[in-house]
């Protein structure tokens, strides 16, 4: 019997309602996708995401950005992989060995402000938290959007890619 591929996401789970919302299954999937649309090994990565509440994201948004009110996600990249020109893509990672793959970094997701979005926008919740976390493994790999150029290939890398899954274009 062959052992289950293990997910490149690690999940910490700090509200409940995102075990029961299924983070660790969507999470994986999106990380997945990210990293199959540049052809990278699933099994050469690993970052972690943590579920949390809006009180918990607001302390790390503070600490971390000097923004000490709640957003939807934030993500931490293990190292700075972004390009020098604005609208090239970043150089992408070497992968590491299925027994030590290789860091991207983390990333935190707030229930309460996800929920709010989702409905506000009229999205189903499973897909704001896909594109969410797409868009934050993607920041993992150096992509940005402070830049108008870097935006532009940021947004299209992402609709490609929730495309794959199924995901409509959230712009």
């Amino acid at each position: 019997m062959t052992a289950p591929m293990q997910s490149p996401a690690d999940t910490v789970i700090e509200d409940d309602r995102w075990q029961a919302a299924g983070l660790p299954a969507v999470a994986d999937r999106a990380a997945r996708a990210v990293l199959a649309r540049f052809d990278l090994p699933a099994d050469g990565f690993a970052l972690c995401i943590m579920g949390c509440d809006d009180a918990r994201i607001a302390e790390l948004n503070g600490t971390f950005r000097g923004k000490g009110a709640a957003t939807n996600v934030l993500s931490w990249p293990s190292e700075d992989r972004a390009p020098v020109t604005p609208g090239a893509p970043p150089d992408l990672p070497e992968p590491g060995d299925p027994d030590d793959p290789a860091e991207l970094g983390d990333i935190a997701i707030a229930w309460d402000t996800c929920a709010r979005e989702a409905a506000e926008q009229g999205k189903t919740f499973d897909d704001h938290v896909t594109h969410l976390l797409v868009h934050s493994v993607l920041h993992l790999l150096g992509y940005d959007h402070i830049d108008p150029a870097d935006a532009d290939l940021m947004e299209r890398t992402e609709v490609e890619i929730l495309a794959s899954l199924g995901v409509k274009d959230p712009y």
